[in-house]
């Protein structure tokens, strides 16, 4: 994970969503509107930020590592800034990025959504940087689509921290993204088809299976669920994720800032802790919630943790980690339903993972699968090999992503 954190930047209407005041897991149905009467999902701003031809895009993608035998057109691409609602259910704004593709004519464009991987810092989301999710996202779009890439809450320029693992959250805002979308291509001349794609890398993985639970479950009328692409995603934290940061599958360096990152956000949601002293170690402590402000970069913010858990942890929550229970399996539990419902029939979903990967192990993903065939549902499991890291695995599937994309017709 490391090195691809380091490399950074290189990579309303009806909803289903749990309301704030909702048990962990438990749905219900949330307002169309934030509590100053605005609409969530309204569109606030529409910035261009670029325009590129096709050649342009192919090189964009080229040197992110990205296969590019799939571009066809030149793409606009724009940083949308909309309104939707906290973890906690009050009115904010966000960001993302959609592009579009240009001479492409009249005919509907088919929506995809790529949610990005884990980004400590604001200024590396979509909407902010040529990074790999611009350049993956641009690419999905120079094939005769509308591609949108969400910051997410605290992000991009979006206020506050970055609620890190909270899917609900991620997923609601994403939701409210797509709304904003279908207003700005309306806007710029072009209009979004009904079926809409989903694919994620890592943590946009989980955000990518949240989001396609909801639109699945009738989240808003004008879209529906077609296809779900899912890479290397943190599906099962409880029994996958963080056993691994113990048992080795896990890069240490890696574990120590996905851990540090997940407790310091899910603290101010689900208070886990009164003082980071009872959580980490000295100097630790005192840096820790600082770091992880949405403002430094990680590889600022890898400089200044240490290289192991049992370095970075107080004996008492190395312990209740290895055995998690109370608030902290709750707060486990309620991230680890995103693959657990049953999607329609026509709903087509691969997942994408490798026996290499040392940030997110493949059995989060196999686990996925499990889940959904205890729904009936039957998941592709692309194993992209022993050799492929975290991030290889996404330059991988991206090309078979691509290929299984609908386009314009």
């Amino acid at each position: 994970m490391l090195a691809a954190l380091t490399t950074a930047p290189a990579l309303a209407a009806p909803s289903a969503f749990t309301a704030p005041s909702a048990e962990p897991g438990q749905t219900v149905r949330a307002a169309t509107t934030t509590r100053d009467g605005q609409a969530r999902g309204t569109l606030l701003s529409l910035k261009p930020l670029s325009r590129q031809t096709r050649a342009e895009v192919v090189s964009q993608a080229q040197k992110q590592g990205l296969e590019t035998g799939t571009a066809r057109h030149g793409v606009a691409a724009y940083r949308l800034t909309y309104r939707t609602i906290t973890p906690g259910g009050r009115p904010t704004t966000a960001s993302g990025l959609l592009a579009l593709p240009t001479g492409t004519g009249p005919h509907p464009l088919p929506p995809v959504v790529h949610t990005h991987g884990t980004l400590a810092y604001r200024g590396y989301a979509p909407s902010m940087t040529d990074g790999p999710d611009r350049a993956v996202s641009v690419l999905y779009a120079s094939a005769g689509r509308a591609a949108i890439a969400p910051d997410y809450l605290g992000l991009g320029t979006g206020p506050g921290r970055h609620p890190y693992m909270d899917a609900r959250s991620s997923a609601s805002a994403s939701l409210d993204m797509l709304l904003a979308a279908h207003t700005a291509a309306r806007e710029r001349g072009a209009t979004l088809g009904r079926t809409v794609s989903l694919t994620g890398f890592s943590q946009g993985g989980q955000v990518a299976m949240a989001l396609g639970r909801e639109l699945n479950r009738g989240a808003d009328h004008r879209f529906r669920l077609g296809m779900l692409a899912p890479v290397g995603g943190p599906f099962d934290l409880v029994r996958e994720e963080l056993p691994g940061m113990f048992d080795g599958r896990i890069d240490p360096r890696s574990a120590v800032f996905y851990l540090s990152f997940f407790l310091t956000a899910q603290n101010r949601l689900h208070p886990l802790y009164h003082d980071p002293a009872e959580v980490f170690r000295a100097p630790y402590a005192d840096r820790v919630e600082v770091l992880f402000d949405s403002d430094h970069p990680a590889e600022e913010i890898a400089g200044k943790l240490p290289e192991r858990l049992e370095d970075l942890l107080t004996d008492t929550w190395y312990r209740k980690l290895r055995h998690p229970s109370g608030a902290l399996l709750d707060v486990l539990r309620a991230n680890d339903r995103t693959c657990d419902w049953k999607p329609g029939r026509d709903v087509r979903i691969t997942l994408y993972s490798a026996t290499g990967d040392r940030d997110v192990p493949i059995g989060n993903t196999r686990s996925c699968a499990r889940q959904l065939a205890g729904h009936g549902a039957r998941a592709t499991v692309v194993n992209q090999g022993a050799d492929a890291d975290h991030y290889t695995s996404f330059l991988r599937s991206a090309p078979s992503i691509a290929r299984a994309l609908p386009v314009a017709r």
